[in-house]
């Protein structure tokens, strides 16, 4: 099997990664079902609607996330995706009943929003951690690389489908379809192998005061860390949208219906899914300057969308959008997982998770009013300038602190190389693989 499937040899993570396919196929069905209903159907093409479902649907992620990232680092992190997945599925079902019914109102889909961002804050970082112990340490970066894979390959299917499903029969069934895609995961969870987990698992530890603070403290102390959460941080806030600003852009500037707007979502999947695959053939731990260099290129790529005149041509500009957004929340992702210690790589991962998703209710809103009251147009710009302003701070910051180190080895000649302090850090923290030599399959499993 070659370098970029190699994750797919482990039986675990085999069948977690096709149940992920279809999971995520339909919860991008549902995504875009979901604020067609409200753009088209529940409100007069009023985009801040959108933004107000949309940060009710995150904002649990700023006050439950911290909390679930101890709980991931705890408890049994297969039993708590379980419940979280088949919680999921039941709140499909029932808004797709109630959409059927003809009994939906924006308050109802604002209200299961909400529910829906309960179940995905507990959910979120135990799927993430999850990952490493489906495959040894070495294959960690490919396993995200494919996770990624899988997500835009959802992200290419999903909502061209769901554009098609809710012209032909309506949103409601897209709803359904997304409560029966969970079964997947579901089932996947049950057929797993305990024997065969890459962790060194111990009994559940005891409950210990002041947990959260100390990821909290243990971030704080990690410039690396910091740099990464304050760029994806911006970025996801202003410039991660995409829901919002597709739909607005597909409606109110280029006048277009469902399957146009569905289309969007798979153009910048496109790209998405080529930034994922060659994310699956990096080995080596990226470092931080790869997050910062992509927050200039996000800018770049997010500014020409915005102006771009014609739906086709806006169409073609999301496609290095979703290359660059790709790379930088893998690279990001990637780089805290595996130079995190594993004790604390739960609530490191929470918090990173609530800085990057929960900063959407604020974004949401804030771009919302900018498409509702300006111009869609802004509401993609307002993205390009964040990244800008905080790559650019990142970069000043990094150019204060550049050492100069020199390596000797004695089959080498002398050479000079730039370290930045970040980079420093995270070769203290684990270059490599950053993970340790871990476990074999059937050591200390579950």
């Amino acid at each position: 099997m070659g370098r970029t499937f190699s994750s797919l040899r482990y039986f675990n993570y085999r069948i977690w990664f096709f149940s992920a396919l279809v999971a995520n196929t339909g919860t991008w069905m549902q995504r875009v079902a979901q604020d067609w209903l409200v753009l088209a159907i529940l409100t007069d093409d009023n985009s801040f609607a959108i933004g107000v479902v949309t940060a009710l649907q995150f904002a649990p992620i700023l006050f439950i996330m911290p909390f679930a990232g101890s709980l991931a680092d705890r408890f049994d992190k297969r039993k708590i995706v379980l419940l979280t997945q088949s919680v999921q599925a039941l709140l499909a079902f029932a808004l797709g009943g109630l959409v059927l019914a003809g009994v939906a109102t924006t308050a109802i889909v604002c209200g299961f929003a909400f529910l829906l961002g309960v179940a995905n804050a507990f959910d979120n970082p135990s799927r993430l951690v999850f990952v490493s112990e489906l495959v040894p340490p070495r294959d960690l970066p490919n396993a995200i690389g494919l996770n990624s894979t899988s997500f835009n390959v959802a992200r290419l299917i999903g909502p061209a489908l769901a554009g098609v499903l809710v012209a032909v029969v309506g949103a409601g069934w897209v709803f359904l379809i997304n409560g029966f895609s969970f079964i997947a995961t579901i089932v996947a969870l049950l057929l797993m192998r305990p024997a065969e987990f890459f962790t060194a698992t111990s009994p559940r530890k005891p409950r210990e005061k002041g947990r959260i603070r100390a990821g909290l403290r243990y971030v704080r102390s990690r410039s690396d860390l910091k740099v990464i959460f304050a760029v994806t941080g911006v970025i996801a806030c202003l410039g991660m949208n995409f829901q919002l600003t597709t739909a607005s852009m597909a409606r109110v500037v280029f006048d277009k219906q469902a399957g146009e707007y569905g289309l969007l979502g798979s153009v910048l999947a496109i790209g998405s899914l080529t930034g994922a695959l060659l994310a699956a053939r990096r080995r080596s731990q990226p470092r931080v300057r790869l997050v910062v260099a992509m927050a200039f290129a996000f800018a770049l790529a997010a500014g020409v969308n915005a102006v771009m005149p014609t739906y086709p041509t806006y169409a073609i500009s999301l496609i290095p959008v979703g290359l660059v957004i790709l790379t930088l929340l893998t690279s990001a992702n990637t780089s805290v997982q595996m130079s995190t210690e594993p004790e604390m790589r739960g609530r490191v991962m929470s918090l990173y998770q609530t800085v990057m998703q929960g900063s959407a209710p604020v974004g949401s809103l804030i771009v919302g009013w900018i498409c509702e009251v300006i111009s869609p147009r802004w509401g993609v710009g307002i993205g390009a300038i964040g990244a800008l302003i905080v790559g650019i701070a990142a970069y000043i910051w990094g150019r204060r602190n550049w050492d100069v180190a020199v390596h000797y080895h004695w089959h080498s000649h002398p050479h000079l190389e730039i370290i930045g302090p970040l980079e420093r850090q995270q070769e203290e923290h684990g270059e490599g693989d950053g993970l340790g030599a871990g476990p074999t399959p059937g050591d200390h499993a579950k």
